[in-house]
This record gives structure tokens, C-alpha cells and sequence, in this order.
């Protein structure tokens, strides 16, 4: 080997096995119980539900954090979907295991159970939460967060979350409520598609809303210093990693808000299976000009398309020629993302040939798919029963404004002081 491959290759070795320095504008809630050392764990038998996003402003994995806190027992890891290493594909059942990193065992709670059980629970004090999530509801993180607060409270232990950013922001309320009737782990919740509240938050709420869960734990939420409503991720100094496959970045997060129904809905492609997950959508009947052009002259706030064409890796239409466009925002501020998400939906529905909502032969799309993630059938049966978009806007209006009142007690963040917002 060349003397600079070998510098070239001591160069990556140190960089990976180095913690990353420490640039980030806020203090996460692992950075909060370090600084704090540990307090209140001391002595305690720990049980971490996260995955590969569990880490400090360092980049340092909580699960070592804790292995090496003075005073703290940690013996068990639990995995949401996706695992505790975030490798695992969307949908899949993930099994309990032995974490080869740690010896811990690691309980699965994306599998035939999705709620810590009480053999789980034996021998520990505390569950602690600590697991980055996207800010939508039909992400199951906060499943995850709900159940497992409602396990501890069945089993009599205390409850720790480690707060974290909302990707989206804190300010950000969008989309449709839940119909009760269409509950489930990717609708487990009385909140609207974007919620606006980081995982602390959200547990605050679910911990005093009346028939939320079953059972309340003692919960200790550890907040986060320096982080406020208005901010988006890039404004944090923190280094992004994937909430899961498929999330590859922050910006992800918004995208798949405005494009993840289709997925569902079927008849089209949204870059799943190509280098820009969510970030397009497209068919190969489509001409891609024309796409563009189509959603430009709508003049939708804080957004422009560019025709694209790709040819997707997997999934739908694996190996063709996908023409289409590609989302940019202008104004994260000015864009609606539900709304940008409808309108996209309502002209996919009525081109030519995409043939949404038929079930697909694996079950992965099709009618019961888009509502179990949309959290009932109203989006679809108003699409199919000829609704514009802005009767299906205007119908959430009035959950919007009622969630956006029942959330406020749950605040545990402000806005950026107006003496900072130029910092």
C-alpha cells in the first residue's frame, strides 16, 4: 500500500472513530443528562428504547452514554421499527435479539407485539425513550412512545424521554385528524398528519389527555435548552442521522409528507427505489415538462417543480423510465405541506392511467393502505367522489383549529426571542 493511501486510510479510521465536535446551537436531552450527571438515574436499572438516532450533540450513541454513566445500570435495549440500528425496511417485522455491541438483550416492539410486555419490564426501574422522529403522525415512533408510556404505567416504573427537535418545526399544525374508527399503530393518536410537537411534548400530552392510554407512568420529560418553535433542522448545528431507510435526510422529512401517500395509494412512483426518496413523483406515460408546468402555473406558495426523469433501483416500476417532477421549496415557511401533498394527490388521481387506489398483489397499496395511514377514508372518498382541493383543505379546518387549542397546555418551548432572530 502507497504511503498516501495508508495516510488517506488513517485519516477515515480516525474521523469514524472520533466523536464529533460539539457545534450544535442547542443542548439535546441526552446532552441535558450528561451535563447533569445523570442525576436521578444514579442507581437505577435502565431500559433504552431508541435506535441508530439516539445520540448526543457529539454524534456519541446514547446506548454508550448510558453503558458508561457512573451510577447507571442500563440492561435492556427495545427497538421500534426499523430496529435498533435503523437498518430494517419499512412494514417488516423486526425480532428480538442479542445487541453483538453491547451483549444486551434487545426487545422488538415492531413485531407480532408492539407494546413493552411485562416479562420485557422484570427487572427494570425506568424505560427511557430516546429516538429521533420526523414529525408526522403516520410515523410509528411516536406509537412506540405512547404504548411503551403505557406499559411502564401498567408495570408501575417510571418514564424518561429524552426530548429532541421536530424536523418540521414546532409551529407547523397540517392535515387531517384521526377517525376513531380508523385507529391503529400508524393512527394511534387524537392528533392531525403533522402535529407540531417534539417527542417530549407529544408524551406531555398523551401522559393528560383522558383515554389517550390506559395507564399513566411517572413521567420525566428532559428538555432541551436553546431549541425553539420556529426552528427547522438545519438551524439546530446538529448532525442529521436517518430516522430510517428511507429518511436519508431532514429535508426527507418534509417530502414525505407531501409525497408518502402515494406510496400507498399506488399508480405512481415517489422516488422510492431511486437516489431521491419523496423528493419526486412521476409515471412513464407522463411527459415531464408538462408535469412541471401543471403544478408551477398553480403558483403554490413557497414551492417550484422541475421536470425530472429517473429510473427507480426497486419498487414500483423498478427498472423503467420515470417522467415526472421534482419538489423544491423556496420558503419552507410559506408551504402548507398537507395542502402541497392534496394538490399533488388530486392531479395524480385524475391523469391518465395511474390507476390509484386498486390494491396492489402484495397488499402494499390500494385502498386500505392509504387509509390506514391517512387515518380514515375520508381523503380518498372525496378524491373519488370528485371534491377540488380546497373543499378537502377547508373540511380539516375546524379539527386544525381544535387541536391547535388542546395542544397549547402541552408547550414546553417558545418562540426565538426577538432580540436573537438574527442570530
Amino acid at each position: 500500500m502507497s504511503l498516501s493511501r495508508m495516510a488517506f486510510l488513517f485519516a477515515w479510521l480516525l474521523f469514524f472513530s472520533t466523536p464529533l465536535a460539539h457545534s450544535a446551537a442547542i443542548k439535546l436531552g441526552i446532552d441535558v443528562l450528561e451535563e447533569n450527571q445523570f442525576d436521578k438515574l444514579k442507581g437505577l436499572r435502565v431500559g433504552l428504547i431508541t435506535n441508530a438516532t439516539g445520540v448526543d450533540s457529539r454524534g456519541v450513541s446514547t446506548v454508550d452514554v448510558l453503558l458508561h454513566a457512573p451510577g447507571v445500570k442500563l440492561v435492556a435495549l427495545f427497538g421500534p421499527e426499523h430496529g435498533v440500528y435503523g437498518s430494517d425496511w419499512a412494514g417488516a417485522y423486526v425480532p428480538s435479539s442479542i445487541d453483538p455491541h453491547t451483549g444486551l438483550p434487545v426487545y422488538s416492539l415492531y413485531s407480532p407485539t408492539n407494546k413493552p410486555t411485562p416479562e420485557m419490564l422484570k427487572g427494570i426501574d425506568v424505560l427511557v425513550y430516546d429516538i429521533q422522529d420526523i414529525g408526522c403522525r403516520s410515523y410509528t415512533y411516536i406509537s412506540t412512545l405512547g404504548l411503551a408510556m403505557e406499559a411502564a404505567g401498567e408495570a408501575g416504573i417510571k418514564f424518561w424521554v429524552l426530548d429532541r427537535p421536530n424536523p418540521l418545526n414546532g409551529n407547523r399544525v397540517e392535515g387531517m385528524m384521526v377517525d376513531p374508527r380508523y385507529r391503529s399503530f400508524t393512527s394511534q393518536w387524537n392528533i392531525p398528519y403533522v402535529y407540531g410537537l417534539t417527542p417530549g411534548e407529544l408524551a406531555f400530552m398523551i401522559e393528560k389527555s383522558n383515554g389517550w392510554i390506559k395507564r399513566r407512568p411517572a413521567l420525566t420529560i428532559v428538555t432541551m435548552v436553546g431549541w425553539y418553535r420556529s426552528m427547522y433542522w438545519d438551524d439546530t448545528g446538529l448532525i442529521w442521522v436517518p430516522t430510517s431507510p428511507h429518511i436519508p435526510t431532514a429535508e426527507t422529512a418534509l417530502n414525505y409528507v407531501t409525497t408518502g401517500f402515494l406510496g400507498e395509494a399506488g399508480g405512481i412512483n415517489h422516488g422510492i427505489g431511486y437516489t431521491l426518496p419523496f423528493a419526486v413523483f412521476g409515471h412513464p406515460s407522463f411527459n415531464s415538462f408538462d408535469v412541471a408546468d401543471e403544478f408551477n402555473k398553480l403558483q403554490l406558495p413557497g414551492v417550484l417543480f422541475r421536470p425530472v426523469t429517473f429510473k427507480p433501483f426497486y419498487g414500483i416500476f423498478k427498472d423503467q423510465v420515470i417522467n415526472g417532477a421534482q419538489i423544491y421549496y423556496t420558503d419552507r415557511d410559506k408551504v402548507n405541506l398537507c395542502n402541497l401533498a392534496v394538490q399533488i394527490l388530486y392531479r395524480m388521481y385524475h391523469a391518465p392511467g395511474t390507476k390509484m387506489f386498486r390494491t396492489s398483489a402484495d397488499g402494499d397499496s390500494g385502498p386500505d393502505a392509504f387509509d390506514h395511514i391517512a387515518g380514515g377514508n375520508g381523503l380518498r372518498t372525496a378524491l373519488q367522489n370528485g371534491q377540488t382541493p380546497d373543499q378537502i383543505i377547508t373540511s380539516w379546518q375546524p379539527g386544525l383549529a381544535a387541536f391547535r387549542a388542546a395542544r397549547r397546555p402541552y408547550l414546553l418551548y417558545g418562540d426565538r426571542p426577538k432580540s436573537d432572530a438574527g442570530n
